[in-house]
């Protein structure tokens, strides 16, 4: 199935595909967007582009399991897509994924402008391994 990530910002949203063999995992370019009516149009188009079967949103709950004023906009840009796209909607703890992403390009010696440009869709991708993987060992759900 294919299946895209999606890292929600305030000014910049990252997503990620994998194929149909949940194997590969890509980075797609980002939003640049503010408004969220206009992110939700834009992930739509790209669900549709790139023929996405399901939508993981990365939840970003606090360390303590928490959540916050960030999710809370996840959870409403989610009940926002629902309305708009017609595949199933998936939100996904994103815990650390920045951390991480950021890890990944300083490990390929991404700094400056080009590592802004990327750093969300990369947070997507490792979103969205993070769901594969799961799914993996747990295909009943």
């Amino acid at each position: 199935m294919k299946i895209m990530a999606i890292d929600y910002g305030d000014a910049r949203t990252g997503l990620a595909i994998c194929d149909k063999t949940e194997f590969l995992v890509k980075p797609l370019p980002q939003i640049e967007e503010k408004s969220m009516m206009k992110v939700v149009d834009k992930i739509a188009q790209a669900a549709e582009t790139y023929s996405a079967e399901m939508l993981v949103l990365g939840l970003p709950r606090n360390m303590d399991g928490t959540e916050g004023a960030r999710a809370q906009k996840s959870r409403k840009l989610a009940a926002i897509l629902e309305q708009k796209v017609k595949i199933p909607i998936k939100m996904w703890d994103e815990r650390s994924t920045t951390v991480t992403a950021a890890g990944i390009l300083t490990e390929n010696g991404i700094f400056g402008k080009k590592r802004k440009g990327m750093l969300d869709s990369v947070s997507a991708t490792v979103i969205l391994d993070s769901f594969l993987a799961w799914r993996k060992n747990h295909p009943e759900e």
